[in-house]
């Protein structure tokens, strides 16, 4: 059978409408520093009669850093606890009003794998209060989020606290499954002779440790490669990328030099100084990303290790209640959590489409358009896939082929789009992203005059999420 990529190649031209305009705005950085603010609009209220109104407070999160640098010798729960710490620290939420907490995490430490419960103990959270942690890849704080908008929504709950944590630098490294066996056996060994006989069998291949790959379970390929088979099936260049990638650095670059990262939380790592900002924003230049070698499909693939998201460690917290409950407790919100949708595709060809589907659905489900969204926040896990789901979400052949639409939703505007940097400057700990996303993009339509704001994220697995985030009465 003819993959959905194939068809993606003979269907859609070079000399696209996407590419054209992307080609006249520039995807470098220049004209993005010197884009007007959106001015405020005047806009319906996505408000439903008879369902609660579920803002967000306050989000955090701790310095996002390269992994293997001031966070290496902590545990995840250690940074999530910082994030909860910071978040207290930010709101002086009374930790007894707090109902609920959950985390999310995609690389579990076995010591602590419900770490959302760990990290509010650890924080100084009643032992009373409850705390779960939920895992789904990319997208675990996102989910972390939704939950406890579900839990409030319900009347189960008036104030969560979700986040999630993701520690690349400790990651767990398994014996061989033949080593597990044999060690599993031996403890139920009850004979000096049956112990003897049992490390007997053991063999050199034994000792090969099982080493942790970012690769899907049921397609064995790693997320790269997809992502650089994604890039050509889309006719996007390795120059596209490069550029898209030096943009992202540079906004980040110019955001933290201006203060407008005011979600960071400064951190006090145990033995080491205070970490205060993200540590992997580093402009480069066109030239210097072109000398690097592909990182995946070799000698011929456009991903590289310049236009990729990187390792990170890091944290993020955010604090939700309802309308009701915030303002009888003196709060001033700063936006409304308004629809948002899941979506799950085919894993091997549209493993980094999700945004794509999601985006789609969640202004379909809202009844908005591209032109009513006035901040832009998508996950960038790698610069060709953030430019493959801008092409095809301006594409009427794929809209009609696989969204299901008649037509396309159209390309956001770059003017509008990760203004702030993403996840390829910024990092990405996998389970952290979704809070930095929701809380960038309410502080964007509050700095940028904007009322609606689009957060879309893809996720290992072949899905995606998108939510609509409106900004609360100024």
């Amino acid at each position: 059978m003819t993959s959905m990529l194939t068809h993606i190649i003979r269907n859609l031209p070079a000399s696209s409408a996407w590419a054209a305009r992307v080609s006249a705005r520039s995807l470098s950085c220049s004209s993005q520093l010197q884009a007007a603010a959106v001015q405020p609009k005047s806009k319906k209220t996505l408000a439903k009669s008879g369902v609660k109104n579920i803002v967000v407070v306050e989000g955090v999160r701790i310095p996002f850093l390269q992994s293997g640098t001031s966070y290496a010798d902590l545990m995840p729960h250690d940074l999530a606890r910082a994030a909860l710490q910071g978040l207290l620290n930010r709101t002086s939420v009374p930790k007894d009003a707090v109902d609920y907490i959950v985390y999310g995490t995609v690389i579990q430490e076995v010591k602590t794998s419900n770490v959302a419960r760990e990290a509010a103990l650890g924080a100084g959270f009643s032992d009373k209060t409850p705390a779960h942690t939920v895992t789904m890849a990319c997208i675990s704080s996102n989910q972390a989020i939704t939950t406890g908008v579900g839990m409030i929504a319900a009347g189960q709950c008036d104030v969560v606290v979700a986040g999630g944590v993701e520690l690349m630098s400790d990651i767990p490294i398994r014996h061989s499954r033949k080593m597990r066996k044999t060690m599993l056996t031996l403890n139920k060994a009850k004979t000096l002779g049956q112990k003897l006989s049992l490390i007997s069998k053991i063999r050199p291949d034994y000792f090969a440790p099982e080493l942790p790959g970012v690769t899907e379970f049921s397609t064995n390929e790693t997320m790269g490669h997809s992502a650089d088979r994604l890039a050509a099936a889309f006719e996007i260049s390795r120059v596209e990328q490069d550029e898209y990638a030096f943009r992202s650095h540079t906004l980040a670059k110019k955001a933290q030099d201006e203060g407008l990262l005011v979600d960071v939380v400064p951190f006090k790592v145990p033995g080491k100084d205070t970490v205060t900002k993200d540590n992997g924003i580093r402009p480069s230049s066109m030239e210097q990303m072109g000398k690097l070698k592909p990182a995946f499909v070799k000698p011929y693939g456009t991903v590289t290790a310049a236009n990729s998201s990187f390792l990170t460690d890091g944290a993020s917290a955010i604090l939700l209640m309802s309308e009701e409950k915030a303002l009888a407790m003196g709060y001033k919100p700063k936006a409304y959590l308004r629809d948002f949708v899941y979506v799950s595709q085919d894993p091997k060809d549209q493993l980094l489409l999700g945004p794509t589907y999601a985006t789609s659905k969640v202004l379909e489900k809202t009844g908005l358009t591209m032109a009513d969204i006035d901040a832009f926040e998508f996950h960038e896990a790698f610069a060709g896939q953030i430019l493959a789901n801008l092409k095809a979400l301006d594409s009427d052949w794929f809209a009609q082929n696989y969204v299901g639409r008649k037509s396309k939703v159209g390309a956001p505007p770059l003017e509008k789009f990760n203004n702030w940097g993403g996840s390829l400057s910024l990092g990405h700990p996998f389970a952290a992203t979704g809070c930095r996303l929701v809380i960038t993009a309410a502080h964007r339509l509050k700095k940028e005059g904007g009322q609606y704001g689009l957060v879309a994220a893809c996720a290992a697995g072949g899905q995606g999420h998108a939510m609509i985030v409106e900004l609360y009465p100024q």
